[in-house]
């Protein structure tokens, strides 16, 4: 459950092994579970993230989010000694715990559905949100053709329209819109005579 996993600890934790992963290639990413967590954006909540991690001997972090999930983690990063010395002056963790996993050692991955991150060629997410357009464009496609009825199809992207805009190509849609190229003035008979053709 991300961040919420770290903080509740317990059964949020645990190993994986070859049955963990058996039969989830065809799923989302999110199998493993996916949650906001408020408590993490608070130290005394990555104050019980440090010690769940401690506890299980964990020092090495993967992780696959947007940026709220990798600016949590710099500051997890950053805060990571500071953190260890506070569970040590509790009498949570022992000086030789604290020395043990006096560092924590963290990858980031961008997963994001939107494909906005720099440097990559396609962010984590992107490629499933893709087939899973395609499939419903498919399906509305054979209703509409016999119902002969225009459709309009709203994608996720938020603020970067690359889904819409593979996904329009892709399917041969008729019209686009997107947030990078906004409809100039007049837009809506210039559809409308596109359409009627």
């Amino acid at each position: 459950q991300g961040y919420e996993g770290l903080v509740e600890g317990g059964d949020n934790i645990k190993q994986a092994n070859w049955l963990s992963v058996s039969n989830i290639i065809q799923l989302g990413g999110t199998v493993i579970g996916s949650a906001r967590c408020k408590a993490f954006t608070t130290r005394a909540g990555r104050l019980r993230a440090a010690r769940n991690l401690v506890e299980h001997g964990i020092t090495n972090l993967c992780v696959i989010g947007g940026d709220g999930s990798l600016t949590g983690a710099d500051i997890f990063r950053s805060e990571w000694a500071g953190l260890l010395q506070e569970l040590l002056r509790d009498g949570q963790i022992s000086e030789e715990v604290a020395r043990k996993n006096c560092h924590l050692n963290i990858v980031g991955l961008v997963g994001s559905i939107d494909n906005d991150f720099c440097g990559t060629d396609m962010t984590i997410g992107t490629d499933s949100a893709l087939h899973r357009i395609m499939e419903i464009v498919d399906a509305i496609t054979t209703t509409a053709q016999s119902h002969q009825r225009t459709f309009v199809l709203e994608v996720m992207g938020r603020h970067c329209g690359y889904l819409a805009l593979v996904s329009g190509l892709a399917s041969g849609a008729d019209w686009l819109f997107i947030p990078e190229s906004p409809p100039e003035d007049g837009w809506e008979d210039l559809m409308c005579e596109r359409l009627g053709e």
